[in-house]
């Protein structure tokens, strides 16, 4: 018997990127599952999400994909010029949303602003939520991330889970 590699259609519906994202959100998929959507297909012998793995490693980041000229993109195996021109176009949308979103970004003076930040959303929560709110250098948000939802009336979490959220920021 001949081993090929999964095509994502093989997989069940739970384990594909797309499906995955639909059920879960965004957030719940890795770098390569997110890329391998955008690639939406992959080649004989590599499943696109397989092509995302590799692209990853090949530039070792999305700081990386995003320096990667057009050009050598589309020389990487499994993508061609539309799919590199697919991905590019997906970072320069997020570029400019970050850029935006910079613009707009609250600055937190005080543990005020922090919790009148959150204050609202969290008021209706129908269990305890922990949340960081990652700064940049000028205390602005850079984003709220929930790390542990507990029970309904407590949450236990380690200390190094809240440092290891904002480490990504």
């Amino acid at each position: 018997m001949s081993e090929h590699p999964v095509r994502l259609r093989e997989l069940p519906d739970h384990e594909r990127p797309r499906e995955r994202l639909i059920a879960l959100g965004a957030t719940a998929l890795s770098d390569a599952e997110l890329i391998a959507i955008l690639l939406r297909v992959g080649i004989a012998g590599a499943s696109a999400t397989t092509i995302a793995q590799q692209l990853l490693r090949d530039v070792g980041s999305w700081d990386g994909l995003q320096r990667i000229s057009l050009a050598e993109l589309a020389r990487k195996r499994g993508l061609g010029s539309a799919k590199a021109a697919q991905l590019k176009a997906a970072l320069e949308i997020g570029r400019r949303l970050a850029l935006h979103a910079a613009q707009e970004r609250p600055q937190i003076r005080s543990a005020a602003d922090a919790a009148q930040l959150v204050q609202l959303e969290m008021s209706h929560l129908d269990q305890e939520q922990l949340r960081t709110i990652c700064l940049d250098t000028r205390n602005r948000v850079l984003r709220i991330q929930t790390v542990y939802v507990g029970s309904l009336h407590s949450s236990v979490v380690r200390i190094g889970e809240i440092c290891a959220t904002c480490q990504a920021a």
